[in-house]
């Protein structure tokens, strides 16, 4: 049975707070000889003011969420993460019938993990060259993503960019709760932040954490909002705010998530013994809970305030902390058929 949470009350644990705060506040080296130059500047506001979604990803995008594998070109320690831009989630098991496909996605490669660990995740990821999907993977090549970017231009755009980002970052919060429910360690994860997204148009930019509320087998899935603001106002006096963030995210909390990530698959065990499914999809076990996710914040044609006709939801808070609660029915691990 669907629901929908409009508020959680009890908001984000105090670690995922001082997080938020530090990840904000943190210093970091900005780019020279960028559009975002003081001289410069308001000539760059000027010229993206009013233009489509993709002037403003061609111009501007990187300088408020900057390229992860850019940045591990001169950082060896980020040279675990990958990144895709515009490409959909096809090797993730889906919450509705429209997948993600978010503008800019952050994760890690399958590289990081070692060899013991990859087949400790195997029964659990299939033959994902073949298109198997998984809880933990957006794309073949990549696993556990943690950040999203969405760019959108044009009336009610940002509120749309917040629904798609809810889309994405719901089903890459679930992926580590999932991961952590296998050894039952999911209460470590109740209120606290596990992945990042970003909305912005030519002007506004809004930050988000996710997060989820796990009361025994239920779990739902939150938004926090960070930080919403106008980079061009105050003659910039924001403008790399965004950029700091993302940089922070990347070299403060990204590398305790990746040894958390590891922590957990380390305490797999080597023998699980599932039997071969015969569904297209590879997921979970069926232990797992089902899943329903409220499809108000991720069909694009839904805007706040309407009513969605297949499930009856009304999305009432856009912006606001908003939930989800699981959806999709758990399907039996395939064994990994390129073993």
């Amino acid at each position: 049975m669907r629901k929908y949470v409009g508020t959680n009350e009890e908001g984000i644990n105090e670690d995922s707070k001082r997080l938020c705060q530090t990840l904000l506040e943190t210093e970091q080296k900005v780019p020279n000889d960028s559009l975002f130059d003081d001289d410069i500047f308001d000539k760059t506001c000027d010229m993206i003011d009013g233009r489509n979604e993709a002037k403003v990803i061609q111009d501007i995008a990187r300088l408020l969420v900057p390229s992860a594998q850019a940045l591990a070109i001169r950082s060896a320690k980020l040279e675990c993460l990958i990144e895709s831009v515009n490409e959909g989630w096809n090797n993730s098991v889906p919450l509705t019938r429209t997948r993600p496909q978010p503008d800019y996605t952050v994760g890690f490669k399958r590289t990081v993990f070692t060899e013991d660990q990859l087949n400790k995740l195997s029964p659990f990821i299939g033959d994902f060259i073949a298109g198997d999907q998984s809880f933990f993977m957006a794309m073949y090549y990549m696993y556990f993503p943690f950040l999203t970017c969405e760019v959108k231009c044009g009336a009610a755009a940002l509120d749309v960019a917040d629904r798609q980002n809810a889309h994405s970052m719901t089903l890459a919060v679930r992926a580590i709760v999932e991961l952590f429910r296998l050894v039952k360690r999911e209460k470590e994860l109740h209120r606290q932040i596990l992945a990042f997204s970003v909305s912005h148009d030519h002007r506004t930019v809004r930050i988000y954490g996710h997060y989820p509320i796990i009361e025994g087998k239920d779990t739902t899935y939150y938004r926090h909002p960070i930080h919403t603001f106008d980079f061009t106002a105050l003659d910039g006096k924001e403008k790399w705010t965004a950029y700091k963030f993302t940089k922070n995210v990347y070299d403060t909390w990204m590398p305790k998530h990746l040894d958390r990530i590891r922590s957990v698959i380390d305490d797999l065990p080597s023998d699980f013994n599932f039997e071969v499914s015969q569904l297209p999809e590879s997921g979970l076990s069926q232990e797992l809970e089902s899943h329903h996710l409220s499809r108000s914040f991720t069909e694009p044609e839904s805007l706040p305030g309407e009513r969605d006709s297949q499930s009856g939801i009304v999305n009432q808070d856009a912006t606001p902390d908003t939930s989800f609660t699981e959806g999709e029915t758990s399907k039996r691990p395939r064994r990994n058929a390129g073993k």
